[in-house]
């Protein structure tokens, strides 16, 4: 592709659309589909191919490659935050005692989630209470499903520590 910025805007307008409902077909998420085809552009602007041919079919396989690639880093790191907080089982306490320490864990932790930034709370209930996936809630409050994992790793972090610190 010739250095033509005019070139370049053009290609973009001609193909942005196509790549961007491919992609949102293959991840699930529009906004995530979007974020995949600004950085597939930017890395074509950065490569400068020669030929409108050469980019369409760059762009193809691109679009192709990044949404496998999302959706594996994705897969990735929900494996990683099953792993780091596993489901703990719930488990009648038995004895008065019991009861009471329970109910003070519970109002402890309930404590740490209400500590939580307002952000990263909403993300967490939405997750954990009202059982939405990611890709969903990403749609929901209008940011990338990255956004909403780091809210997640934060929020789950600072459970755990409360969890631990009882």
């Amino acid at each position: 592709m010739k250095d033509s910025a005019a070139q370049f805007v053009e290609l973009y307008l001609a193909e942005s659309g196509r790549l961007q409902r491919r992609i949102s077909r293959i991840v699930g998420c529009r906004t995530t589909a979007s974020d995949i085809v600004h950085d597939i552009f930017l890395r074509l602007w950065k490569r400068k191919q020669d030929g409108m041919n050469e980019a369409s079919a760059y762009l193809s396989q691109s679009a192709r490659n990044a949404a496998i690639d999302h959706l594996r880093s994705e897969r990735i790191r929900a494996q990683y935050i099953e792993r780091t907080v596993p489901e703990q089982r719930f488990v009648m306490p038995s004895s008065p005692h019991d009861i009471v320490a329970a109910r003070d864990h519970l109002r402890y932790i309930d404590d740490v989630i209400r500590a939580l930034p307002e952000r990263s709370r909403h993300i967490f209930l939405l997750n954990r209470i009202h059982g939405r996936n990611y890709g969903e809630i990403a749609r929901t409050l209008g940011i990338s499903t990255g956004a909403v994992e780091k809210h997640m790793i934060r929020a789950l972090k600072a459970i755990r520590a409360g969890a631990e610190d009882f």
